[in-house]
């Protein structure tokens, strides 16, 4: 058995217990049905752009709670009339929704690219989320003592809404909606395939949010914060980890239903690929996943992209050489 194939066999084995709560279920249907109760008011204004071949809108819609959510449309202008696929990129913690040219590779596969803001970071988009537990020294710790006020249920309905104003353009074929993105973005996009039946393909890499016990345990990267936390506060380490149960891609991943491409890095201790197996091997759809050896939190980086452009084409039909 060469190195490679042993690890792999270890993280295949790897199956923690479920940290569900009783009432998980029920959680994230009151969940939903509080972000589907919310108005849309999608909004798009067409932008100049320098490359001819893209055509670029600035986009808004609401949030779970009515929070303005920005983002950018980018949709190919070389494709022939016709709805088109839609990828939903789902940035990485701090980040933002990017320029329009960093995704130009998906639109040279005449996919049309809707990348959004992730509330509170680094991006245009504000909360109007109402808190009463918890620090600002991270979004991570916002409402950690209520999973009902907690940071990523408005996060993960802001990302569900995102298919929402997707599936409302004219120029987009619902049926073929595409979640991508890597860290917190691969997070989501584990967490909106399990939360909404509209994905018809996800691509992650080094995931967050699985195994967030031991992410906190351990204070590895943005749930750090969360253990800084409970340096100050311990006598509420039991609640912090019940509000972060309902959050844990672990207990979500049995609920995803597309074909689902993932990457992890196995010297990558920000999000330990270890953690994310937590999740992958309760994953019951059309799986694979690639694991870099050598790599930290970086990830597959170019390499990956190939690999996940290769696996969109072989999924929209389009011959080609796939050995990359």
């Amino acid at each position: 058995m060469t190195y490679l194939e042993e690890k792999t066999a270890e993280l295949a084995a790897y199956l923690p217990p479920l940290t569900r709560e009783a009432d998980f279920d029920l959680f994230w249907e009151t969940t939903r049905t509080q972000a589907d109760a919310v108005p849309l008011e999608a909004r798009r204004t067409p932008c100049p752009y320098p490359i001819p071949s893209i055509a670029v809108s600035d986009i808004q819609y609401n949030g779970f709670d009515g929070t303005p959510i920005h983002g950018w449309l980018i949709v190919p202008t070389w494709r022939q009339a016709g709805r088109l696929p839609c990828l939903i990129h789902y940035h990485g913690f701090t980040g933002n929704r990017g320029l329009p040219c960093d995704f130009t590779a998906w639109t040279s596969l005449g996919v049309a690219v809707l990348s959004i803001d992730c509330r509170q970071q680094t991006g245009d988009t504000g909360t109007r989320a109402v808190l009463s537990s918890g620090c600002t020294q991270s979004v991570v710790c916002q409402g950690i003592l209520d999973p009902y006020e907690y940071y990523f249920r408005a996060v993960y309905m802001d990302c569900v809404r995102a298919i929402d104003f997707a599936a409302a353009q004219p120029d987009i074929d619902p049926d073929r909606i595409i979640l991508e993105g890597g860290s917190q973005g691969g997070a989501l996009g584990m967490a909106v395939s399990a939360l909404d039946e509209r994905p018809w393909l996800a691509m992650v890499d080094v995931p967050s949010n699985s195994l967030l016990r031991e992410r906190v345990i351990n204070a590895h990267g943005s749930f750090s914060a969360v253990t800084d936390y409970l340096k100050v506060h311990a006598h509420l380490t039991d609640q912090v980890f019940r509000t972060l149960s309902y959050f844990d891609t672990m207990n979500l991943a049995d609920r995803i239903r597309c074909p689902l491409l993932a990457s992890v890095a196995l010297n990558d201790t920000t999000c330990p690929a270890k953690f994310y197996f937590a999740s992958y091997n309760r994953i019951t759809s059309p799986k694979e996943i690639v694991i870099y050896p050598f790599n930290g939190h970086e990830g597959g980086r170019n390499v990956q992209l190939q690999r996940k452009l290769s696996f969109l084409a072989d999924h929209l039909g389009y011959a080609g050489d796939k050995s990359v």
